[in-house]
């Protein structure tokens, strides 16, 4: 059997009489591209949250890279990363000294390098030495999924990962990512409400639905099952509750 790399075992969080999750169970193994699917407020962003230590569940257990979230996240935390369009940087420092930081807090020793790369890759490289705060949507977007790849990591969790991109854009980040999969065997680990993003990069998916786990399968086998023609249309039915 694969190995689990993230393990959500009865996990809930509720906020006061509000179930954000309510006793969901899901694994992601080694490798695995999966998604998580939902509406607003079905809990993506929760779970993720939970999954970086951020929130504390209100019962069950997440384990990443076989440590618990709860008591051990300082373990598995040097071997993940997250990039979300939503989450700033300083608006005051350049590209390149935004990512040198956060290259030193992932103690990388050769970052000088490692940024060029990766600014190379993903078409930054002219906007090292801009402020990041004068930069558009879609270029933060880039620069937020650099700082995420700084640590090669083993598990990277996105948030609409090519959100505020252009389709010409949007494309070559997805190859990108799958490439650096590919390459590395990371666990990739989004949400998206981009469904032909989903068919393109994920094998695996979970859709949830007022903070439970509706469905769940590969995406070809969720298009078959409820008989629809794509996984947008199998979306909409689920979180229509139809």
């Amino acid at each position: 059997m694969p190995k689990a790399v993230i393990e959500a075992v009865h996990l809930s969080k509720r906020y006061a009489h509000v179930a954000a999750l309510d006793d969901i169970s899901f694994t992601v193994t080694v490798g695995q591209v999966c998604a998580l699917l939902g509406g607003n407020g079905a809990g993506k962003t929760t779970t993720l949250a939970i999954l970086l230590g951020l929130l504390l569940p209100t019962s069950g257990q997440v384990r990443v890279l076989g440590y618990d979230m709860v008591r051990e996240r300082y373990r598995s935390l040097p071997r993940m990363n997250f990039t979300s369009p939503y989450v700033d940087l300083p608006h005051r420092l350049t590209v390149a000294q935004n990512l040198d930081i956060y290259g030193r807090l992932y103690g990388i020793s050769k970052r000088k390098t490692r940024i060029l790369e990766l600014a190379e890759a993903l078409d930054l490289t002219s906007l090292l030495t801009r402020p990041y705060g004068s930069l558009s949507a879609g270029q933060k977007t880039r620069v937020a999924l650099a700082k995420s790849l700084l640590n090669r990591p083993e598990v990277l969790l996105m948030d609409e990962p090519t959100a505020s991109l252009d389709p010409d854009s949007a494309e070559r980040i997805r190859s990108y990512l799958l490439d650096y999969q590919r390459q590395s065997g990371a666990t990739l680990l989004l949400a998206s409400h981009n469904m032909a993003e989903v068919e393109r990069l994920c094998d695996y998916v979970y859709i949830l639905r007022r903070g439970k786990i509706a469905a769940h399968g590969a995406p070809q086998a969720l298009i078959e099952r409820y008989g629809w023609s794509n996984l947008e249309e199998v979306f909409i039915a689920i979180a229509r509750g139809s």
